[in-house]
């Protein structure tokens, strides 16, 4: 079982690491569902924690069609996850329809090469997001996809997730998201059957003044 914490600060980072997170998801704002780090954190976060960082690369808070403009900003964040040292990145593309936005998903997941790109809950806007995995699924570079299969939940979603997991099975990693807690993680797993996990709160609260 894989587990990665949400993080928006380099002292809950160094928590979930030492609470038994095995991968950190690192954004800021996440009260707007997580936008890019600063370079300063995200350089700090690279060079001193031993598990891997995964990079949120969102350059505005709102929905997931991007301009031109805003992918060459991406494309800019993605060289400085790269510059520090970053094991992957984290984005999703939508098109006006709330599609999979196929041409710049593949532009961005090319560009990353040779990071793994996470394809982030953007997914889950989706009215079927479970064609939106068959879809990223002929993508290369997409090597996980975070989602609690479109409800606000991971319980509530289990069965989408079920079938996510089905239709990606050998190529994609479902990570399951929603609401995912220390306490309720072995359910989710027992129903869902996927086996990376992602949450705020995966290991407990991230206070470091709990830690001293």
């Amino acid at each position: 079982m894989i587990k990665e914490a949400c993080v928006e600060t380099f002292e809950e980072a160094v928590v979930a690491e030492k609470r038994g997170a095995n991968r950190i998801e690192l954004c800021s704002d996440l009260a707007n569902d997580g936008l890019t780090p600063s370079v300063e954190l995200l350089q700090k976060a690279c060079a001193i924690l031993k598990i891997p960082v995964m990079v949120m690369i969102r350059p505005r808070a709102g929905n997931f069609v991007y301009s031109e403009q805003e992918i060459a900003q991406m494309k800019l964040e993605i060289d400085e996850a790269k510059k520090a040292g970053a094991a992957g990145v984290v984005l999703g593309l939508l098109n006006q329809e709330n599609q999979i936005d196929m041409h710049s998903t593949t532009i961005l997941a090319e560009y990353a090469q040779p990071l793994p790109v996470t394809f982030h809950k953007a997914i889950d806007v989706m009215e079927n997001p479970v064609e939106g995995a068959k879809r990223l699924n002929i993508i290369p570079g997409i090597t996980r996809i975070l989602t609690s299969g479109g409800k606000p939940t991971a319980l509530e979603g289990q069965e989408i997730l079920q079938k996510m997991i089905e239709v990606t099975r050998g190529k994609i990693t479902i990570l399951v998201a929603g609401k995912v807690l220390d306490s309720n993680i072995k359910e989710i797993q027992k129903l869902t059957g996927a086996n990376e996990f992602h949450g705020r709160r995966i290991v407990g609260e991230l206070d470091s003044r709990n830690e001293q």
